[in-house]
């Protein structure tokens, strides 16, 4: 089982680090305007995903009857339908959306983009239903390999277009070999169903997970929205380099812990009544995986973040080196609700991510507002800032009302983590004012990071456990 953690956090990093890699080649070779375009390709991409996202990933890991060829067959043919429903929402929206960002000549792109949606419709299961017994490298090599292709592609697409189309092309090469990696790492012949019962199943599920993707789409590219219609498309151009090079870690991270605890936490709750402090452990193991994940986020940026930028993107992104901090702990409070949202998806809880981030979209206005008064990208992350706290102390609430956990376990480590981030917003503060001697404030957060170190004991008897699983195997 240690190798599997190992496996999981280098797999994700890897798939990550190969789109990073494509984000950032796309960056050096294109102009900073059609680099902006090209980031309005994952604003369309999301809202498919919001429109379609069901949790049918997830649910064939957290139902008890996930391993059953018949269910997933019957998962199959909705997925099929769900695609080609989400493909035709993309292509009609396709001119609205390019209308509305100001650049309507680009709307023949976001229609070619219908074709992913649709593609994802022959998407094979099986590689999520192994995660069930732990397998993870199936599910790694459908991630990895086309991210790796899809870079490779960059060059040649230059060559031929050497604007914003090179993203385009690369992102239609990578879904396609995405799927056809899918059939061939998978156990099972693919078989489709459609079975009344089971959609109703699946709904039942999964439309707390819809209406969340709805609220996520606000919450991951409402900003990125306001930014561009209100301020530019270069400017929308660095916010969302900045908004990749701080999201992707996270999602690495959320990836693998979703991936680790899922089954196991999901195993605990059917036998929680007797078995209730494995439930427990594993509960507050996956809170303090979140918490540590958001704390080296931030420092890592604090620390590398700038000389970075310099190096990888050269003077045409330096006025993303002042926004840089600031994004990432952004990026580290959103981080900090996955733990929660594990915890609550184990148990069936879908709507408590959903309740959560409804806080999160109500500060959207206010950014919208902030940013036509004020006309600085900085003002809107703030704000965003402020929702992600609200989001996520109302997912703590409900984690502990609705599952009825404590937080003895994590509360030290929990206090301790919010402080060192309130620490270094505060050292953020004092450089981009130009105050000097803000030294303190960075050694004050180290002192949080290592009494939360201290106090990370599940997380540590989890990992310990799944070391010793693996040598006795």
């Amino acid at each position: 089982m240690f190798r599997s953690v190992i496996l999981l956090l280098s797999g994700n990093a890897l798939g990550s680090l190969m789109l990073l890699a494509r984000n950032l080649l796309v960056a050096r070779l294109v102009s900073v305007e059609d680099y902006g375009i090209a980031a309005t390709f994952a604003i369309s991409m999301a809202i498919v995903e919001m429109a379609s996202g069901l949790g049918l990933q997830q649910l064939i890991v957290q139902d008890k009857e996930g391993n059953d060829p018949r269910l997933q067959a019957g998962l199959h043919g909705f997925n099929l339908l769900r695609g080609l429903l989400s493909g035709a929402i993309l292509f009609l929206l396709a001119s609205p959306i390019a209308q509305f960002l100001g650049i309507p000549d680009v709307a023949w792109a976001y229609q070619m983009l219908a074709l992913v949606p649709a593609l994802r419709g022959f998407e094979h299961f099986d590689i999520h239903r192994l995660n069930r017994r732990m397998v993870y490298r199936p599910l790694i090599l459908s991630k990895t390999v086309p991210a790796f292709l899809s870079v490779l592609s960059l060059w040649p697409l230059y060559q031929f277009f050497a604007d914003y189309r090179v993203m385009l092309y690369a992102v239609l090469i990578q879904w396609a070999c995405t799927v056809a990696a899918s059939h061939l790492l998978a156990e099972r012949p693919f078989r489709i169903r459609f079975d009344l019962n089971q959609s109703a199943h699946a709904l039942s599920f999964g439309w707390p997970i819809l209406v969340n993707n709805i609220l996520l789409f606000a919450v991951f590219q409402g900003d990125k929205l306001i930014v561009g219609r209100e301020l530019g498309i270069e400017a929308l151009a660095i916010f969302a380099m900045g908004v990749t090079l701080t999201l992707t870690p996270t999602l690495v991270t959320a990836a693998s812990e979703t991936q680790f605890f899922l089954p196991q936490l999901s195993a605990a709750a059917q036998h929680r009544d007797r078995d209730r402090d494995r439930f427990a452990q594993l509960a507050a193991a996956a809170m303090q995986a979140s918490l540590l994940s958001s704390l080296f986020l931030v420092l890592a940026v604090f620390a590398f973040g700038p000389p970075t930028i310099r190096l990888l993107l050269g003077a045409k992104y330096e006025a993303l080196v002042p926004l840089l901090s600031w994004l990432a702990i952004q990026q580290a409070v959103r981080n900090l609700k996955v733990g929660c949202a594990i915890v609550a998806l184990s148990r069936a809880h879908t709507s408590n991510a959903m309740i959560a981030n409804t806080m999160r979209i109500l500060v959207l206005p206010l950014a919208w507002y902030a940013a036509t008064i004020w006309g600085d990208v900085l003002v809107v992350i703030w704000v965003a800032i402020a929702g992600e706290a609200i989001a996520f102390a109302v997912s703590l609430v409900l984690v502990h009302y609705r599952l009825s956990l404590d937080f003895g376990r994590v509360g030290v480590s929990l206090i301790a983590g919010v402080l060192a981030i309130a620490t270094l917003a505060t050292s953020a503060i004092s450089t981009s004012t130009n105050t000097n001697g803000n030294w303190y404030l960075v050694v004050i957060s180290l002192a949080c990071l290592a009494i939360v170190a201290m106090n990370v004991r599940d997380l540590i008897t989890v990992f310990r456990d799944a070391k010793t699983d693996w040598r006795e195997n």
